[in-house]
Protein backbone atom coordinates (compact mmCIF):
# COMPACT_ATOMS: atom_id res chain seq x y z
CA UNK A 1 0.00 0.00 0.00
CA UNK A 2 1.18 3.60 -0.79
CA UNK A 3 2.20 6.09 1.60
CA UNK A 4 0.21 8.96 -0.26
CA UNK A 5 -3.36 7.72 0.47
CA UNK A 6 -2.06 7.51 4.03
CA UNK A 7 -2.20 11.15 4.54
CA UNK A 8 -4.58 12.34 2.13
CA UNK A 9 -8.62 10.38 2.56
CA UNK A 10 -11.53 12.44 0.46
CA UNK A 11 -14.61 11.32 2.23
CA UNK A 12 -16.78 14.24 0.95
CA UNK A 13 -19.66 12.10 0.38
CA UNK A 14 -19.43 10.03 3.75
CA UNK A 15 -22.52 10.63 5.93
CA UNK A 16 -22.25 12.58 9.23
CA UNK A 17 -23.28 10.05 11.80
CA UNK A 18 -20.66 10.88 14.14
CA UNK A 19 -22.48 13.02 16.11
CA UNK A 20 -25.83 11.00 15.83
CA UNK A 21 -23.31 8.24 17.42
CA UNK A 22 -22.06 9.77 20.11
CA UNK A 23 -25.30 10.93 21.60
CA UNK A 24 -27.06 7.44 21.40
CA UNK A 25 -24.28 6.42 23.56
CA UNK A 26 -25.30 6.28 27.30
CA UNK A 27 -24.45 9.36 28.87
CA UNK A 28 -21.74 7.95 31.08
CA UNK A 29 -19.90 6.73 28.48
CA UNK A 30 -19.89 9.20 26.59
CA UNK A 31 -19.04 12.07 29.28
CA UNK A 32 -15.82 13.11 28.27
CA UNK A 33 -15.24 16.97 29.35
CA UNK A 34 -15.52 18.72 32.52
CA UNK A 35 -18.56 19.55 33.87
CA UNK A 36 -17.98 23.21 33.34
CA UNK A 37 -17.54 22.93 29.55
CA UNK A 38 -20.26 24.19 27.39
CA UNK A 39 -22.08 21.65 25.24
CA UNK A 40 -23.73 23.13 22.05
CA UNK A 41 -23.19 20.07 19.82
CA UNK A 42 -23.48 21.28 15.67
CA UNK A 43 -22.75 19.65 12.67
CA UNK A 44 -19.55 20.72 10.73
CA UNK A 45 -21.12 22.60 7.77
CA UNK A 46 -18.28 21.05 5.44
CA UNK A 47 -16.02 17.65 5.84
CA UNK A 48 -12.92 19.54 7.70
CA UNK A 49 -9.34 19.34 6.59
CA UNK A 50 -6.76 18.19 9.28
CA UNK A 51 -3.06 18.94 9.41
CA UNK A 52 -0.98 16.80 12.31
CA UNK A 53 2.06 18.41 13.07
CA UNK A 54 4.91 16.27 14.77
CA UNK A 55 7.73 17.97 15.75
CA UNK A 56 10.88 15.57 15.95
CA UNK A 57 14.62 15.27 17.01
CA UNK A 58 16.53 12.15 16.42
CA UNK A 59 13.16 10.37 16.84
CA UNK A 60 14.70 7.56 13.81
CA UNK A 61 13.29 4.82 15.91
CA UNK A 62 9.37 5.87 16.69
CA UNK A 63 8.84 8.79 13.92
CA UNK A 64 7.92 6.06 10.96
CA UNK A 65 5.32 4.00 13.50
CA UNK A 66 3.72 7.64 14.58
CA UNK A 67 2.84 8.76 10.87
CA UNK A 68 1.74 5.33 9.97
CA UNK A 69 -0.50 5.06 12.59
CA UNK A 70 -2.56 7.77 11.94
CA UNK A 71 -5.70 7.48 10.82
CA UNK A 72 -6.56 8.34 7.22
CA UNK A 73 -10.33 8.36 7.48
CA UNK A 74 -12.38 9.94 10.30
CA UNK A 75 -16.13 11.18 10.35
CA UNK A 76 -16.42 14.70 8.61
CA UNK A 77 -12.61 15.18 7.74
CA UNK A 78 -12.23 14.98 4.21
CA UNK A 79 -8.48 15.29 4.25
CA UNK A 80 -5.52 14.07 6.54
CA UNK A 81 -1.84 15.60 6.44
CA UNK A 82 1.00 15.17 8.21
CA UNK A 83 3.73 17.55 9.24
CA UNK A 84 6.97 16.86 10.42
CA UNK A 85 9.17 19.48 11.63
CA UNK A 86 12.69 18.16 12.01
CA UNK A 87 14.83 20.53 14.80
CA UNK A 88 17.96 19.68 13.16
CA UNK A 89 17.44 15.79 13.85
CA UNK A 90 21.25 14.18 12.86
CA UNK A 91 19.96 10.93 12.57
CA UNK A 92 17.80 9.60 10.23
CA UNK A 93 14.23 11.09 11.31
CA UNK A 94 13.65 12.99 8.30
CA UNK A 95 14.75 10.46 5.75
CA UNK A 96 12.19 8.32 7.34
CA UNK A 97 9.51 10.74 7.96
CA UNK A 98 9.53 12.03 4.11
CA UNK A 99 9.43 7.86 3.17
CA UNK A 100 6.40 7.50 5.75
CA UNK A 101 4.48 10.01 2.95
CA UNK A 102 4.91 13.06 5.67
CA UNK A 103 5.77 16.49 4.51
CA UNK A 104 8.80 17.03 6.47
CA UNK A 105 9.81 21.13 7.27
CA UNK A 106 13.88 21.19 8.99
CA UNK A 107 15.31 23.58 11.00
CA UNK A 108 18.91 24.48 9.92
CA UNK A 109 20.17 24.73 13.35
CA UNK A 110 18.61 23.56 16.87
CA UNK A 111 16.00 25.84 17.76
CA UNK A 112 13.77 23.74 20.72
CA UNK A 113 10.45 22.18 21.00
CA UNK A 114 8.46 25.77 20.95
CA UNK A 115 10.22 27.00 17.97
CA UNK A 116 9.28 23.69 16.09
CA UNK A 117 5.55 23.65 17.41
CA UNK A 118 5.34 27.24 15.59
CA UNK A 119 6.65 26.52 12.78
CA UNK A 120 4.29 23.34 12.12
CA UNK A 121 1.57 25.56 12.88
CA UNK A 122 2.59 28.03 9.89
CA UNK A 123 2.82 25.16 8.05
CA UNK A 124 -0.86 24.00 9.00
CA UNK A 125 -2.48 27.35 8.12
CA UNK A 126 -0.19 27.33 5.09
CA UNK A 127 -1.94 23.61 4.20
CA UNK A 128 -5.49 25.26 5.04
CA UNK A 129 -6.32 23.42 8.16
CA UNK A 130 -9.30 23.33 9.81
CA UNK A 131 -8.41 21.56 12.36
CA UNK A 132 -4.76 21.11 13.92
CA UNK A 133 -3.24 18.26 16.05
CA UNK A 134 0.36 18.37 17.72
CA UNK A 135 1.79 15.31 18.85
CA UNK A 136 5.07 14.25 19.58
CA UNK A 137 7.08 12.04 17.65
CA UNK A 138 8.60 9.80 20.52
CA UNK A 139 5.69 7.29 20.23
CA UNK A 140 4.12 8.20 23.79
CA UNK A 141 0.61 9.28 22.13
CA UNK A 142 -1.81 6.83 20.53
CA UNK A 143 -2.42 8.36 16.76
CA UNK A 144 -5.58 6.35 16.80
CA UNK A 145 -7.13 8.58 19.50
CA UNK A 146 -6.85 11.46 16.98
CA UNK A 147 -10.46 11.00 16.52
CA UNK A 148 -11.64 12.01 19.93
CA UNK A 149 -9.32 14.76 21.10
CA UNK A 150 -11.07 16.81 17.80
CA UNK A 151 -14.35 15.87 18.53
CA UNK A 152 -15.18 19.16 20.77
CA UNK A 153 -13.65 21.18 18.01
CA UNK A 154 -16.13 19.60 15.74
CA UNK A 155 -19.35 19.41 17.37
CA UNK A 156 -18.62 21.86 20.17
CA UNK A 157 -17.52 24.98 19.07
CA UNK A 158 -14.16 24.63 21.29
CA UNK A 159 -11.29 26.29 20.11
CA UNK A 160 -8.63 24.11 22.13
CA UNK A 161 -8.52 21.00 23.44
CA UNK A 162 -5.59 19.24 25.01
CA UNK A 163 -5.18 15.54 26.33
CA UNK A 164 -4.81 14.96 29.88
CA UNK A 165 -3.43 11.79 31.63
CA UNK A 166 -4.22 12.42 35.31
CA UNK A 167 -7.69 12.97 34.90
CA UNK A 168 -9.05 9.14 34.66
CA UNK A 169 -7.10 7.18 37.56
CA UNK A 170 -7.19 4.38 35.00
CA UNK A 171 -5.46 6.13 32.64
CA UNK A 172 -2.89 7.60 34.93
CA UNK A 173 0.68 6.74 33.39
CA UNK A 174 3.38 5.25 35.41
CA UNK A 175 6.39 8.12 35.63
CA UNK A 176 8.80 9.10 38.55
CA UNK A 177 6.91 10.80 41.74
CA UNK A 178 8.79 13.66 41.68
CA UNK A 179 7.61 14.12 37.99
CA UNK A 180 4.01 13.49 38.92
CA UNK A 181 4.16 16.22 42.03
CA UNK A 182 6.08 18.51 39.10
CA UNK A 183 2.91 17.94 36.97
CA UNK A 184 0.42 18.74 39.83
CA UNK A 185 2.28 22.05 41.18
CA UNK A 186 2.18 23.35 37.75
CA UNK A 187 -1.50 22.44 37.14
CA UNK A 188 -1.99 24.16 40.18
CA UNK A 189 -0.10 27.37 39.42
CA UNK A 190 -1.21 27.63 35.48
CA UNK A 191 -4.87 27.19 37.11
CA UNK A 192 -4.16 30.41 39.29
CA UNK A 193 -2.95 32.39 36.52
CA UNK A 194 -5.71 31.86 33.54
CA UNK A 195 -8.70 31.42 36.14
CA UNK A 196 -10.71 29.31 34.16
CA UNK A 197 -11.74 25.82 34.88
CA UNK A 198 -9.63 23.26 36.59
CA UNK A 199 -7.39 21.19 34.44
CA UNK A 200 -5.40 18.28 35.40
CA UNK A 201 -2.53 18.29 32.86
CA UNK A 202 -0.91 21.28 31.58
CA UNK A 203 2.14 19.78 30.29
CA UNK A 204 1.00 16.71 28.07
CA UNK A 205 2.05 17.93 23.82
CA UNK A 206 -1.20 15.77 22.91
CA UNK A 207 -3.57 18.79 21.76
CA UNK A 208 -5.69 19.89 19.16
CA UNK A 209 -6.48 23.47 17.76
CA UNK A 210 -9.34 25.04 15.38
CA UNK A 211 -7.74 27.32 12.65
CA UNK A 212 -9.32 30.36 14.25
CA UNK A 213 -7.90 29.40 17.57
CA UNK A 214 -3.76 28.72 15.49
CA UNK A 215 -4.58 32.00 13.69
CA UNK A 216 -4.57 33.64 17.17
CA UNK A 217 -1.72 31.77 18.71
CA UNK A 218 0.98 34.09 19.82
CA UNK A 219 3.81 32.29 21.60
CA UNK A 220 7.86 33.24 22.23
CA UNK A 221 9.33 30.55 24.15
CA UNK A 222 11.90 28.19 22.22
CA UNK A 223 12.16 25.66 25.05
CA UNK A 224 8.23 24.49 25.25
CA UNK A 225 4.89 26.16 24.40
CA UNK A 226 2.76 23.92 26.73
CA UNK A 227 2.06 26.38 29.44
CA UNK A 228 2.87 29.36 27.67
CA UNK A 229 -0.39 28.61 25.20
CA UNK A 230 -2.92 28.18 28.14
CA UNK A 231 -2.03 31.81 29.23
CA UNK A 232 -2.11 33.28 25.89
CA UNK A 233 -5.03 31.32 24.93
CA UNK A 234 -7.36 32.15 28.37
CA UNK A 235 -6.37 35.56 27.54
CA UNK A 236 -7.90 35.74 24.57
CA UNK A 237 -11.30 33.74 25.57
CA UNK A 238 -10.65 30.94 23.71
CA UNK A 239 -13.01 27.96 25.09
CA UNK A 240 -11.02 25.04 26.28
CA UNK A 241 -11.64 21.80 27.35
CA UNK A 242 -9.15 18.85 27.77
CA UNK A 243 -9.81 14.66 27.47
CA UNK A 244 -8.86 12.03 29.19
CA UNK A 245 -6.93 10.17 27.04
CA UNK A 246 -4.17 6.89 27.76
CA UNK A 247 -0.45 7.93 27.49
CA UNK A 248 2.52 5.78 27.59
CA UNK A 249 4.09 7.52 30.82
CA UNK A 250 7.78 6.98 29.81
CA UNK A 251 9.48 6.74 26.23
CA UNK A 252 10.49 3.24 24.57
CA UNK A 253 13.51 4.94 23.39
CA UNK A 254 16.09 7.36 24.50
CA UNK A 255 15.13 10.51 27.04
CA UNK A 256 12.60 13.21 26.91
CA UNK A 257 14.31 16.55 24.82
CA UNK A 258 12.48 18.72 27.20
CA UNK A 259 11.48 16.87 30.84
CA UNK A 260 14.15 14.67 31.22
CA UNK A 261 15.51 16.85 34.64
CA UNK A 262 12.99 18.02 36.48
CA UNK A 263 14.85 21.35 37.99
CA UNK A 264 16.04 22.35 34.26
CA UNK A 265 12.42 21.93 33.09
CA UNK A 266 11.66 24.45 35.77
CA UNK A 267 14.36 26.92 35.24
CA UNK A 268 13.84 26.93 31.93
CA UNK A 269 9.77 27.43 32.09
CA UNK A 270 9.06 29.77 34.86
CA UNK A 271 10.61 32.49 32.99
CA UNK A 272 8.59 31.95 29.71
CA UNK A 273 5.50 31.40 32.00
CA UNK A 274 6.91 34.48 33.61
CA UNK A 275 7.29 36.40 30.42
CA UNK A 276 3.81 35.45 29.71
CA UNK A 277 1.65 36.73 32.45
CA UNK A 278 3.28 40.00 31.91
CA UNK A 279 2.51 40.17 28.37
CA UNK A 280 -1.00 39.40 29.11
CA UNK A 281 -1.56 40.73 32.85
CA UNK A 282 0.42 43.87 32.93
CA UNK A 283 -1.03 45.72 35.78
CA UNK A 284 -1.61 42.43 37.73
CA UNK A 285 2.41 41.05 37.45
CA UNK A 286 4.01 44.49 38.54
CA UNK A 287 1.18 45.74 40.79
CA UNK A 288 1.29 42.12 42.39
CA UNK A 289 5.62 43.29 43.29
CA UNK A 290 4.54 47.44 43.99
CA UNK A 291 2.34 45.39 46.57
CA UNK A 292 4.53 43.71 48.04
CA UNK A 293 6.95 46.43 48.31
CA UNK A 294 4.16 48.58 49.80
CA UNK A 295 3.27 46.39 52.89
CA UNK A 296 6.87 45.02 53.47
CA UNK A 297 7.51 48.64 54.08
CA UNK A 298 4.27 49.29 55.97
CA UNK A 299 4.95 46.27 57.95
CA UNK A 300 8.26 47.65 58.87
CA UNK A 301 6.66 50.95 59.62
CA UNK A 302 4.23 49.46 61.77
CA UNK A 303 6.59 47.35 63.69
CA UNK A 304 9.04 50.42 64.82
CA UNK A 305 6.27 52.53 65.63
CA UNK A 306 4.83 49.93 68.25
CA UNK A 307 8.41 49.46 69.63
CA UNK A 308 8.26 53.20 70.44
CA UNK A 309 5.14 53.67 72.17
CA UNK A 310 6.30 50.69 74.23
CA UNK A 311 9.81 51.61 75.11
CA UNK A 312 9.67 55.31 73.69
CA UNK A 313 13.12 54.76 71.56
CA UNK A 314 13.65 53.15 68.27
CA UNK A 315 16.62 51.67 68.80
CA UNK A 316 17.48 48.68 68.00
CA UNK A 317 15.43 48.93 64.68
CA UNK A 318 15.91 52.43 63.85
CA UNK A 319 17.59 51.42 60.49
CA UNK A 320 14.40 49.51 59.78
CA UNK A 321 12.95 53.09 59.22
CA UNK A 322 15.21 53.63 56.24
CA UNK A 323 14.84 50.31 54.50
CA UNK A 324 11.05 50.70 55.07
CA UNK A 325 11.37 54.29 53.09
CA UNK A 326 13.35 52.57 50.93
CA UNK A 327 10.69 50.06 50.05
CA UNK A 328 7.76 52.25 50.01
CA UNK A 329 9.01 54.47 47.74
CA UNK A 330 10.28 51.03 45.65
CA UNK A 331 6.35 50.36 45.82
CA UNK A 332 4.96 53.54 44.40
CA UNK A 333 7.68 53.63 41.80
CA UNK A 334 6.68 50.34 40.61
CA UNK A 335 2.94 51.03 41.16
CA UNK A 336 3.22 53.81 38.66
CA UNK A 337 5.31 51.42 35.90
CA UNK A 338 1.90 49.03 36.40
CA UNK A 339 0.02 51.62 35.40
CA UNK A 340 2.19 52.74 32.37
CA UNK A 341 3.21 48.55 31.09
CA UNK A 342 -0.70 48.11 31.78
CA UNK A 343 -1.02 51.12 28.85
CA UNK A 344 1.01 49.26 27.11
CA UNK A 345 -0.94 45.88 27.19
CA UNK A 346 -3.69 47.83 25.94
CA UNK A 347 -1.76 48.84 22.78
CA UNK A 348 -0.05 45.59 22.70
CA UNK A 349 -4.02 43.60 22.38
CA UNK A 350 -4.80 45.90 19.56
CA UNK A 351 -1.73 44.88 17.43
CA UNK A 352 -2.69 41.50 18.16
CA UNK A 353 -6.06 41.88 16.89
CA UNK A 354 -4.34 43.74 13.84
CA UNK A 355 -1.72 40.40 13.63
CA UNK A 356 -4.79 38.49 13.00
CA UNK A 357 -6.40 40.13 10.53
CA UNK A 358 -3.04 39.75 8.74
CA UNK A 359 -2.45 36.08 8.83
CA UNK A 360 -6.17 35.86 7.75
CA UNK A 361 -5.04 37.69 4.82
CA UNK A 362 -1.81 36.22 4.32
CA UNK A 363 -3.07 32.35 4.53
CA UNK A 364 -5.78 33.11 2.54
CA UNK A 365 -3.68 33.66 -0.59
CA UNK A 366 -2.67 29.83 -0.59
CA UNK A 367 -6.11 28.67 -0.27
CA UNK A 368 -6.43 28.49 -4.40
CA UNK A 369 -2.63 27.34 -5.18
CA UNK A 370 -0.35 24.79 -3.88
CA UNK A 371 1.84 26.52 -1.45
CA UNK A 372 4.92 26.75 -2.87
CA UNK A 373 6.90 29.12 0.15
CA UNK A 374 9.43 27.14 1.94
CA UNK A 375 7.92 25.16 4.97
CA UNK A 376 4.54 24.97 2.99
CA UNK A 377 4.99 22.63 0.38
CA UNK A 378 1.90 20.12 0.05
CA UNK A 379 3.42 17.18 -1.44
CA UNK A 380 3.38 14.53 0.69
CA UNK A 381 7.06 13.16 0.90
CA UNK A 382 8.25 16.94 0.27
CA UNK A 383 11.33 18.23 2.29
CA UNK A 384 11.61 22.28 2.73
CA UNK A 385 14.42 23.39 5.34
CA UNK A 386 13.20 26.71 6.54
CA UNK A 387 13.71 28.81 9.89
CA UNK A 388 11.97 30.01 12.16
CA UNK A 389 9.54 32.79 10.99
CA UNK A 390 9.28 33.70 14.35
CA UNK A 391 10.61 36.28 16.97
CA UNK A 392 11.54 33.70 19.92
CA UNK A 393 12.78 34.51 23.30
CA UNK A 394 16.28 32.78 24.69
Amino acid sequence: MGHEPLLKAKNKNAPMTSLATDLARPESSRKQLPESSRTTYRVPARPQRLVVIVPAHNEEKTIGQVIANIPCTIDDVEEVKVVVVNDCSTDRTADIAREAGAIVVSHPNRHGVGAAFMTGIDAALRLQADVIVNMDGDGQFDSQDISKLIRPILYESHGFVTCTRFADPANSPEMPRLKLWGNRMMCRLINLIIRRGKFTDVSCGFRAYSRETALRLNLYGRFTYTQESFIDLASKGILMTEIPLRVRGTREFGKSKVASNLFWYTLQTVPIMARAVRDVRPLTFFGTIGLVFLLLGCTMFGFVGVWWLIHERTSPWTSLLTIGSGSLVMGLVIGFIALIADQIGRGRRIDEQLLYYARVRYFKEFADDAPSSPGAEARPGSHEEVSPAHPFEK
